[in-house]
């Protein structure tokens, strides 16, 4: 016999409070935007060549510099204090312990090169150079350790020389002259460039002299859909390492004799996807690691002291991905960085000969990857059975069936997405929304066949493979049809842009950023050191004279009277591949067309680098998706 129980009514609000509180704790917290985006309090850790110091960037007064802690107390010194504009990320340790970094002026489209010399604080502008680039070409040469090696293209715009840069007394010298062709440069252990990579856009060639006296004559000659990719020489000065997918499908990596080239040695390949990485130790000049990427990435260890420190760190750090970003020369002090899919990771000092691992930063203390979701690897077959792989990230905590989805096509198109951590993909799942990642054909890692089978199909196959991965999302009752926005930026934008042309029944909004809506201009507008490599953008892409009436047919410029969805364009000023009067033009015929689109445009931005920027860019996008798919998590 069942008894009916009475509950008095103190007691039916006690059991409602506790009811309401289940209900909370199964919700999953709205994580602010600024949480997701925010600068890392400090990241690009790098460690002096004589262990005892480690650098780091930082803000100051929203602007990113060089602080530097001594390893024996611990102290925290801020070296710049810059409040115009950001180090940049590449700066380096010298051989001699002192510090050579750079700032990108953008609004003057100057680029400054400073040293600074820890032991007396000085710092030194060395170079500033108005409408020219520069690149750093770590070099160790223990007879010159005052001097560097840099790249820029100072005597000719579409032009990289190599120069000497002497950073206690400021002069330059010429050091390599680029005959107009070369893209690359790869010095020897002792800081000699001795092996070059040209290219007329459609074939490239390996040149190698035996010394700073010689000439440059090819060894290997490619057209562009083989290509062999340099790493460094071997600790014997006539061989190289480099990745090569020569007379294969997957690259791999292997060791060429310079003096001749036929004289070539596989060191590692794997059947499964292309070689992605290779960990080289710079001061010892041996190939330690090598990984390649398919669904995750892989790594195979040749070098058994490298794998013991990766197993050890491996079981302090479980289910983290290990990687070594820095080293000192006597390597015994190493810069570690893990991360997940979840976690946008953390750096730590490893001292194996002791058995320390201390954590120095994280990239982003206020992310808790518990509130985060998985990045789960999926593949499908496209129309024409070509296997397409990708990436799905599903919000927390709601069925996992008819759910809104943001497909996210990346850049490139010749590039491709990987399982790791996103503040993206991350900050759109937050939302509610699952994030589709689709890696079409053309993207890189899969091998040769798959790589080239985009070429040429910027505009067909490759929008086919996004079309028929959402397609397979809905099949899979995974997308609720109704509600899918697709999102990207420069190639991605024009992806987003195309779906929302001709599959408009597909989508309900899209989101460009930087966006690519005119291939004639963006063959037309490419920077001048990139011209070298425009004869292969027409063989990968198409020519804008014989494909004139498919760049006319693809390109969303020419066809505002097919965009019907809300719109949401974001846009830098400065952007250097862009055409900023095309853009504002496009916009402003879109709005005459009474197309719902909302432009957000910044001046003084590149690609929304700056935090501020980031986070307006950032809550426009939650506001256009929330007014647009109308979802809350």
């Amino acid at each position: 016999m069942y008894h009916r129980i009475k509950y008095k009514p103190f007691a039916v609000i006690i059991l409602l409070v506790f009811a309401l509180q289940a209900c909370k704790q199964q919700q999953v917290r709205e994580i602010p935007v600024r949480d997701f985006f925010k600068t890392p309090e400090k990241s690009s850790f790098k460690i002096s060549p004589d262990g005892k110091y480690i650098s780091y960037l930082k803000p100051f007064k929203e602007k990113q510099n060089l602080f530097v802690q001594d390893l024996s107390n611990g102290k925290e010194r801020r070296v710049t204090s810059f409040t115009d504009y950001a180090v940049r990320r590449d700066y380096a340790w010298t051989i001699n312990d002192q510090l050579v970094f750079s700032q990108d002026l953008i609004s003057f489209k100057q680029i400054k090169l400073y040293a600074l010399n820890l032991a007396t604080m000085q710092m030194r502008t060395l170079l500033s150079q108005d409408k020219a680039s520069m690149q750093l070409i770590l070099t160790k040469n223990k007879q010159q350790p005052d001097v560097i090696t840099i790249s820029m293209n100072k005597r000719d715009s579409a032009t990289f020389d190599i120069y000497r840069l002497n950073i206690r007394t400021g002069e330059l010298k010429t050091y390599v002259i680029n005959p107009g062709n070369i893209t690359d440069w790869f010095p020897d252990p002792d800081g000699k460039i001795r092996l070059a990579k040209s290219s007329d856009g459609v074939d490239e060639s390996i040149l190698y002299r035996a010394n700073d006296f010689a000439s440059f004559k090819p060894i290997i000659k490619n057209n562009f859909k083989n290509s062999v990719q340099p790493i460094a020489f071997t600790g014997d000065k006539n061989y190289f390492y480099a990745v090569s997918n020569v007379n294969r499908d997957k690259s791999a990596l292997v060791k060429i004799n310079a003096e001749n080239s036929k004289d070539e040695t596989v060191v590692f390949a794997s059947d499964k996807a292309d070689i992605s990485d290779v960990g080289y130790a710079k001061y010892k000049h041996r190939i330690e690691s090598v990984s390649w990427e398919g669904a995750k990435q892989q790594t195979h260890f040749l070098d058994k002291d490298i794998e013991h420190i990766y197993n050890d760190l491996s079981n302090q750090l479980k289910g983290s991905k290990i990687r070594i970003t820095d080293r000192d020369s006597a390597e015994k002090k190493f810069i570690i960085n893990t991360y997940t899919d979840r976690d946008p990771g953390s750096y730590y000092l490893c001292e194996p000969a002791i058995k320390k691992l201390t954590k120095i930063g994280e990239t982003n203390p206020g992310i808790s990857p518990d509130e985060l979701c998985a990045m789960q690897p999926i593949a499908f077959k496209a129309r024409d059975g070509m296997l397409i792989n990708g990436y799905l990230t599903l919000p927390q905590n709601k069925d996992k069936t008819n759910l809104p989805v943001v497909v996210l096509p990346h850049d490139g198109p010749w590039n491709r997405d990987s399982w790791r951590y996103s503040s993206e993909v991350q900050f759109l799942a937050n939302r509610g929304y699952a994030v589709f990642q689709v890696n079409y054909r053309g993207s890189t890692g899969y091998g040769k066949a798959f790589y080239s089978a985009g070429f040429k199909q910027v505009g067909g196959k490759i929008q086919d493979d996004i079309t028929d991965g959402v397609k397979w999302l809905i099949a899979q009752k995974i997308a609720n049809p109704k509600k899918i926005a697709i999102m990207g930026g420069g190639f991605g934008g024009f992806s987003a842009l195309y779906g929302a042309s001709f599959h408009p029944e597909l989508y309900n909004c899209v989101i460009v950023q930087h966006a690519l809506i005119n291939f004639f201009t963006y063959m037309k507008d490419v920077p001048p050191f990139f011209k070298s490599r425009i004869q292969m953008m027409y063989e990968k892409v198409g020519n804008p004279e014989t494909d004139a009436n498919q760049f006319r047919a693809i390109s969303p410029v020419f066809h505002p009277d097919k965009i019907k969805l809300p719109l949401l364009i974001i846009q830098g000023g400065r952007d250097p591949r862009a055409n900023i009067s095309e853009i504002k033009q496009f916009v402003s015929e879109l709005q005459h067309r009474k197309v719902p689109v909302t432009f957000m445009f910044k001046e003084n931005e590149k690609a929304f680098f700056s935090e501020r920027n980031r986070m307006l860019m950032y809550t426009e996008i939650e506001k256009f998706l929330d007014n647009n798919m109308r979802v809350k998590p």
